[in-house]
């Protein structure tokens, strides 16, 4: 085995993919073919020619970012994270210590009967591990220890029996069964002995109120049985008897709920076709038309406390003192007798068929003190013990399910290597980030037990398994896996990696086929991050053509202006952005993603449009998903984001702890993970984003300090500290910055021209105090939807401007009666006093996306420009149009930006005189047009 990397080695290298020998590519045998010939190199992989920082080498700075962080870091300080552990702790059926689930998607009652619980306390040890590598709290390394140290006795637990969970009891000692812990009693089969009279007695305390869950259930199948429901489907207890299925039950219900967390009595008894159900001593029902007893049911292979015969009854919740069964009816008093004291103290004495008083504080049996020996043992539905390496907040049976499942149906199977790649990746980070030896530990065991299971599956199932539409998503479980096998080196590991190709998706992406319309969008897009960790690690050029032209299908064809993209979770065609605008555009993970994936393409290729793209994403659709406002309990993040007139941010999404809040988490808390790279040779620096924010060079022995309020501020200053060192300075010029980008370094002007979409490089030999100031003026622009150029959205810079108003229809909008000749529509808006980037235009205010409010929001606005106006100086000419919605107006101001006035009347006349030709003004319309113009005066 190789030798670990050390923990800063991986954590600059972003959680480092490994590099190795290429493995070719076959329809079968790819698992044998990679773990016969993978071998780890512990280094960052060759082909990164631009690597990242750690998240503790960059230190943001007062200012937008910190102030957001700030607000994600108190929810990671306050939140109770042995709720998160409930869910585990449960499966496990160990003590809960009264912690209530989260709830939402990590309960049992949330969306899909909660099947992707454990997600999200992945995203919550990834947040804690990314808060305590950015702010150095002891805190966050102390809850990441707490929750590793939980999450490796759930997993131990998991390996062995169930073993009794010993509670007190109504007398003395009882024993519980968690909820979600899907554990129940089995008895021995004599149980009933052939009764044809009989009482049955239990003392439970209920703690959930599932319908249909079992007190006890005898039978064979779903024809032959006996049971006591805590609570049938009116929510009382009923008591019921059959040979013939539910339509021949012969039954006894109850009048009143049981009270949850309270200890009730129980009691059945049956002689001489009457049949009497009891609670708390008194007789609540009788049937005296019974013509079966427990004798007709004959020997029955099931006779369990807790558990139904039907799969789809909940198992029951909650704690046993006592159960009994006698072969006579008792008296009404001797049940009333068994109110007060245990049955080995009444009248009636311990049954005579059975007697458990589940006095036992651990192991998992029961013993019987009827006489008869019958010794219960505790169990588990699924079976168990779990396979080595297994953890997760659920049992194994939905990995289970899907390796035969033909259809998506997250009811029973929601997404389980999702939820395992979330817990990986926690698992993984706290190791990056404490060096806990245990969280290491976790990882490895999930990955052997992983590949265990995937190894021995044809090459078809897979590819059927992976296709799959929710059920087959596995999320960003490739690149988990790559970082994973840097660091264990162990060839089964990267050949688990591979075992996860969707070579549909891989093909068609690396011949730059589309295919996405109709798939689901974040399904797909981590896809590819790991997918290029595969391309480090094998070489294979498919893997690095897939994601490279599967981002260019997705930017700008599929991307809304705030940079997200999907509609309802899909994708449909591609050029379709005003026909699926809706109130579910946007889903945040989808951002989330697409950012992971750009800066995964950087690092091959120094590409400035996937820092454009990085830059559009995280300045508006990232930062305004998270409101702006403390909450220990939630972390207030959106889900979708509608662009739909007037839509109303949604912070607390769903039912909670859902994915996107997951990745919200996340998102806030390594907002410094892109400010700067380096080159793969150390003689360059990449600053990529214009952030306040400190690098700490340690190769070079310089920080680097960036002081700015951007994008509040159209500038930003960068001051060198610490020792001397040579190397390029590569300013990223943002594709938005066509009114200039002025550098100075000590005060002197740069000599070149910047471009914008590019990166502008100063060289030179830095020292402590040297100063690079960089201007970049912004402009107002709008960007059009592909599909209606009417539709459009403002920007100023690389800030998307929002129009805060409650209509819920589109606000038709002009731009050009105030533009100035350098094409900037910013004097058509009025500035709002006090509240920097706020405009007001025809009424309505206009504020940055990125501000995290309640107020309804019109992302996009029918452009309207009805008559030609020039500098104010309306003309009273209609603004004619083209077929495809071009207008005159338009065309003129396409050309900007104008060096003079004369320069744009000069445009003004050629484009007038052509329109008149083609018969779209007529002459004196256009000399209208033409006199206006010259009129007019214009701003700069």
């Amino acid at each position: 085995m190789a030798p670990p990397l050390s923990r800063r080695s991986l954590l600059q290298a972003a959680a480092l993919a490994a590099a190795t020998p290429a493995i070719s590519h076959t329809a079968t045998g790819r698992a044998s073919a990679a773990v016969q010939e993978a071998k780890a190199v512990t280094a960052i992989p060759a082909g990164w020619s631009a690597r990242p920082f750690a998240l503790d080498d960059v230190a943001l700075r007062p200012g937008l970012f910190a102030d957001k962080r700030k607000l994600m870091l108190d929810h990671a300080r306050g939140y109770d994270v042995n709720r998160l552990l409930q869910v585990f702790r449960a499966n496990a059926g160990l003590a809960t210590g009264g912690a209530v689930a989260p709830g939402g998607w990590e309960g049992l009652d949330g969306e899909a009967n909660g099947n992707l619980r454990g997600h999200y306390t992945g995203h919550f040890l990834t947040m804690l591990s990314q808060a305590y590598a950015g702010t150095g709290e002891q805190v966050f390394a102390d809850r990441i220890r707490t929750m590793v140290g939980a999450l490796t006795e759930v997993r131990a637990a998991l390996r062995k029996d169930p073993a009794v969970l010993s509670v007190a009891g109504r007398f003395g000692t009882a024993a519980e069964n968690v909820r979600g812990s899907y554990q129940y009693v089995d008895l021995p089969a004599a149980v009933l002995g052939g009764a044809s009279a009989i009482t049955l007695s239990a003392w439970v305390k209920p703690t959930h109120a599932g319908n249909w869950a079992r007190v006890f259930d005898f039978g064979n199948d779903n024809t032959r049985y006996m049971y006591l429901a805590a609570r049938n489907a009116s929510g009382v207890p009923r008591f019921a008897l059959t040979t013939s299925g539910p339509g021949g039950e012969q039954g006894i219900d109850g009048t009143a709920a049981l009270p949850l967390e309270q200890w009730s009595h129980l009691a059945v008894t049956i002689a001489g076709g009457t049949g009497t159900l009891y609670v708390n001593g008194a007789a609540v029902g009788r049937n005296t038309a019974m013509t079966l007893t427990p004798a007709a049911l004959g020997t029955l292979a099931n006779n369990w406390l807790g558990r139904s015969n039907f799969a789809t009854d909940p198992v029951f919740a909650g704690a046993y003192d006592a159960f009994d069964v006698w072969s006579r009816a008792l008296t009404a008093a001797e049940i009333s007798d068994l109110q007060s004291r245990p049955a080995a103290d009444a009248s009636a004495g311990r049954g005579d068929l059975a007697s458990y008083a589940f006095e036992e504080t651990s192991g998992g049996t029961f013993a019987d003190a009827s006489g008869r020996g019958l010794t219960a043992t505790l169990r588990r539905t699924w079976g168990g013990p779990s396979h080595p390496g297994f953890l997760a907040a659920y049992p194994e049976t939905q990995f289970i399910d899907l390796e035969s499942r033909t259809t998506s149906d997250y009811t029973k199977v929601w997404a389980p290597y999702y939820t395992a790649h979330k817990i990986l990746r926690g698992v993984l980070d706290a190791y990056l980030t404490t060096e806990d030896a245990r969280a290491l530990d976790l990882a490895s065991g999930m990955c052997d037990w992983m590949y265990a299971r995937l190894s021995k599956l044809p090459e078809a199932t897979l590819q059927r398994m992976w296709g799959l539409f929710s059920s087959g998503e596995f999320g960003g479980i490739v690149e988990a896996i790559c970082d994973l096998h840097a660091i264990t080196g162990k060839a089964e590991h990267l050949a688990l990696a591979q075992l996860f190709d969707l070579d549909r998706l891989i093909d068609n992406s690396a011949a730059d086929t589309d295919i996405l319309d109709g798939l689901h969008a974040n399904q797909h897009i981590p896809i590819f991050t790991g997918y290029l960790r595969l391309y480090d690690a094998t070489g294979e050029q498919r893997y690095l053509d897939a994601a490279r032209n599967f981002w260019g299908m997705v930017v700008p064809h599929r991307m809304y202006g705030i940079g997200g993209t999907s509609t309802a979770e899909f994708w449909k065609a591609r050029d379709v952005i005003a026909g699926t605008i809706s109130d579910t555009t946007a889903e945040t993970c989808c951002a989330y993603n697409m950012l992971k994936l750009s800066r995964a393409l950087f690092f091959h290729e120094q590409r400035p449009q996937y820092m454009d793209y990085y830059e559009r994403a995280l300045y508006n659709q990232v930062l305004g998903s998270k409101q702006d406002k403390a909450d220990a309990e939630k972390p207030l993040v959106t889900y979708f984001i509608g662009l739909t007139p007037g839509h109303v941010r949604d912070y607390t999404p769903k039912q909670g702890t859902t994915c996107c809040e997951g990745t919200g988490m996340e998102s806030a808390t390594k907002y410094q993970d892109s400010v700067y790279f380096k080159s793969a040779d150390g003689g360059a620096l990449y600053v990529n984003l214009y952030s306040p924010s400190q690098l700490t060079w340690a190769e070079k022995g310089v920080t680097v300090t960036q002081t700015t309020a951007f994008p509040r501020e159209q500038s930003t200053t960068l001051t060198v500290g610490g020792g001397s060192a040579a190397f390029a300075l590569r300013l990223r010029v943002p594709a938005w910055a066509t009114a200039g980008f002025r550098v100075t370094v000590n005060g002197s002007a740069v000599s070149g021209t910047p471009t914008p979409g590019s990166y502008f490089t100063v060289s030179r030999t830095w020292r402590s105090g040297d100063t690079v100031r960089i201007s970049m003026p912004f402009r107002l622009r709008v960007e059009k939807a592909l599909d209606d150029p009417s539709l459009q959205t403002l920007f100023y810079g690389p800030v998307n401007l929002v129009g805060r108003n409650a209509a819920t229809s589109h606000l038709q909008l002009g731009l050009y009666r105030n533009s100035g000749l350098s094409g900037d529509l910013l004097p058509s808006l009025t500035p709002v006093s006090g509240k920097p980037l706020h405009y007001t235009l025809a009424g309505t205010e206009f504020a940055p996306f990125f501000e995290g409010t309640e107020d309804p929001t019109h992302a996009y606005f029918k452009r309207s420009e009805p008559r030609v106006v020039f500098g104010n100086t309306d003309s009273g000419v209609a603004n004619p149009a083209r077929s495809d919605g071009t207008t005159l107006l338009d065309e003129i101001w396409a050309r900007a930006p104008f060096d003079s006035k004369g320069a744009l009347v000069t445009r003004v006349r050629s484009t007038v005189n052509a329109w008149v030709a083609a018969g779209r003004l007529s002459q004196a319309d256009g000399q209208t047009v033409v006199r206006t113009a010259e009129r007019a005066t214009y701003a700069r």
